[in-house]
């Protein structure tokens, strides 16, 4: 099985990728509104959930369920950073990048236009020409804008370039399930996750509607090897390449009992029936006792979603929602996602957007102790139609460290009161509906 190389026909990629963007555009990456070549999926109808069981989130009770449930194996001993926004996160994965000896991994659903762009080509290009294996795996839709001088430019230096399902007669059916997964491996030891993409849009600080706000995580530990595991298993129906050995996969010893945190990483791809990151929310949702806050870049959960949450704050949880505002990249979804703000006020959550500039942010906070971080949003998309994976740890430290951006974040936003809400235009409201109808595919 072969993969798709640009040195071998430039031509042929030139016309691969504007057939790609093209189809880009009518999919709108990251929400795909018009799947023609996709079956309906039998989980975007109601399904309600019920928890069988104790659960809490602070206790390993919780971290054994969704080990079993979700098959993320505990790992305990890990070294976690929070990294906020593109002047922490970009430094810190150009620093990795660079300290590269062996192998260097890359998946991203992002690869677009602005001066990180080719910064982080060039870094991959000279660790390549230094004799480190370096896989770049791109999605073909959602990577589609990349200059193809970058791609040609690491392939010369030795980079394998790679695309996620580009467009084919024979996988049609799955043009509408992508790689939405951000991570970054080195040396199959240091890892990188989270919401962050690479493209203009994500430099500098949140400072304006063109830098948008985003949070990524650095890890060392045995958790970083479910990290690489997700690569290698988009990049192994990309390529055929099977990727092993002790360069890959080397032996992570955890850090002393005391100073380290207890991680899991959870992937999951498109199917029918739930998949392993929905189960997590669900779970997450379900085991929360007094505080669950939220932040999310597309906020569209179908119904059985919406009730766990609605049970959530009936048995007193503190339930706080933290969307985009004006400046949302999709407007569709945002609109869409409106439509449930009145069942959720009603039941005395709380939603705010966002104001200063794009949220991309995904984040989850359970009672201060436990929280999720990774590419995945709180929408059907992500839950049922694309590969994600999320790095969940378990740790007061960092927990608390998230809280206080979750705070910091509010103060930039708009609450959104019910009273008020209720008073918005007729047409806002019927707009709401019709666009609420596409929820499965958002």
């Amino acid at each position: 099985m072969g993969y798709f190389s640009p040195r071998k026909n430039s031509s042929r990629l030139r016309l691969a990728r504007k057939l790609t963007w093209r189809l880009g555009l009518l999919l709108l990456p990251e929400i795909g509104l018009a799947p023609l070549f996709t079956r309906k999926l039998e989980r975007s109808k109601y399904k309600g959930y019920k928890l069988v069981g104790d659960l809490s989130g602070d206790s390993e009770n919780f971290l054994r369920a969704v080990e079993a449930i979700t098959g993320a194996p505990i790992s305990y001993g890990n070294r976690v950073e929070v990294l906020t926004n593109g002047d922490q996160i970009f430094p810190s994965m150009l620093e990795a990048i660079y300290s590269a000896r062996k192998t260097l991994n890359l998946v991203t659903f992002v690869y677009w236009k602005g001066p990180i762009a080719p910064q982080i080509a060039a870094a991959i290009s000279e660790k390549a020409r230094e004799g480190v294996r370096c896989n770049v795996l791109l999605d073909a839709i959602g990577a589609a804008p990349i200059d193809i001088s970058l791609i040609e430019e690491m392939e010369q230096a030795g980079v394998k370039v790679a695309w996620f399902r580009p467009p084919r007669w024979h996988n049609l059916n799955k043009l509408n399930n992508r790689t939405h997964r951000k991570i970054l491996v080195i040396d199959g030891g240091v890892g990188f996750t989270g919401g962050v993409g690479i493209a203009e849009e994500w430099m500098g600080d949140a400072q304006d509607p063109l830098h948008w706000r985003d949070t990524h995580v650095r890890v060392e530990g045995p958790a970083v090897r479910g990290l690489q595991g997700a690569f290698c298993e988009n990049w192994l129906e990309a390529t055929g390449e099977v990727l092993a050995g002790e360069d890959y996969l080397p032996s992570l010893p955890a850090l002393p009992t005391g100073e380290g945190v207890c991680c899991q990483v959870t992937r999951s791809q498109a199917g029918v029936g739930d998949t392993n990151i929905e189960t997590l929310f669900f779970l997450a949702i379900a085991a929360a006792r007094k505080r669950l806050w939220i932040t999310t870049a597309y906020f569209v959960p179908r119904p059985a979603l919406v009730e766990v949450l609605k049970e959530a704050a009936l048995r007193g949880v503190d339930v706080r929602i933290l969307v985009p505002g004006p400046h949302m990249n999709h407007k569709i979804a945002r609109v869409a996602g409106r439509a449930n703000y009145n069942t959720l006020l009603k039941k005395g959550i709380k939603i705010y957007e966002y104001q200063p500039t794009m949220l991309h942010a995904k984040t989850l906070v359970v009672d201060g102790v436990w929280a999720t971080i990774g590419s995945t949003n709180f929408d059907n998309r992500s839950f049922a139609l694309n590969d994600e994976a999320n790095l969940s740890v378990y740790d007061l430290k960092m927990a608390k460290q998230l809280e206080e951006q979750f705070i910091f974040d509010l103060e930039r936003s708009n609450e959104i009161k019910r009273r008020r809400w209720n008073r918005r235009a007729i047409w806002e409201k019927i707009i709401e509906k019709i666009s609420n109808i596409l929820g499965p595919q958002l």
